[in-house]
């Protein structure tokens, strides 16, 4: 079982330079960076277009040996499924809240020898998540509204169902991650860390700090 009390971090590529995708890349990385987390938005599901499958599979040839967590908000990611996997990533989470069969596609992610992770906006109750807890390897919980970056930490919406997925992992005898993504830095990391997250997304704190390296730190060890 993985140890829960380890923090990941996970710097977001949707604030990084794409001039420089593969330098990027590698610059995050050798800066202390644990996994790299990519935001594949489809002007669906959240109000803003990122990129898709074929950027995913530049980033994999830049970074081979790179942990890729990707993250799908998308309305229909069953139908796009098969993109990121032949891009060869490491896990993919699916939303919650679109109309999909959930359980079929954390299935086909799983098959496919890949990590499945389930996420869940600020406004999602994670009672409508508890069915699927014994399906995934990571519940991602947005701690701001998916769709943009550089947003604000929503603390007191989000932090106690990061709590209360904590509990009920112990309570059921689980093993899946605990993910948070949205405003974080090295203040909102120690507070969802204290409520038993352990693996956090940044994007502008890690990409526009002056020093990558210390920000990657102060992330770990707030």
């Amino acid at each position: 079982m993985p140890d829960f009390n380890q923090r990941i971090i996970a710097p977001s590529l949707l604030a990084a330079d794409w001039t420089k995708l593969g330098q990027e890349c590698r610059r995050t990385l050798d800066a202390g960076g644990d996994w790299l987390h990519l935001d594949v938005m489809d002007g669906h599901f959240v109000n803003n277009i990122s990129y898709g499958a074929n950027f995913v599979d530049h980033v994999r040839q830049s970074v081979p040996e790179a942990f890729l967590d990707t993250h799908l908000m998308i309305e229909c990611p069953d139908q796009y499924l098969q993109g990121f996997i032949d891009a060869r990533v490491n896990n993919i989470s699916i939303h919650l809240e679109p109309a999909y069969d959930i359980s079929d596609t954390l299935r086909r992610i799983r098959e496919s020898g890949i990590c499945a992770g389930l996420a869940i906006n600020p406004a999602t109750p994670l009672e409508k998540a508890e069915p699927f807890l014994d399906q995934i390897d990571l519940l991602l919980i947005m701690t701001v509204v998916p769709g943009f970056g550089g947003q604000a930490f929503m603390e007191s919406e989000t932090m106690p169902k990061v709590a209360a997925a904590c509990q009920l992992r112990t309570s059921r005898g689980l093993s899946f991650h605990i993910e948070v993504d949205g405003g974080i830095d090295g203040k909102s990391a120690a507070i969802a860390a204290r409520h038993g997250a352990n693996v956090f997304v940044a994007g502008t704190s890690v990409f526009k700090a002056d020093d990558m390296a210390a920000a990657l730190t102060a992330l770990r060890e707030s």
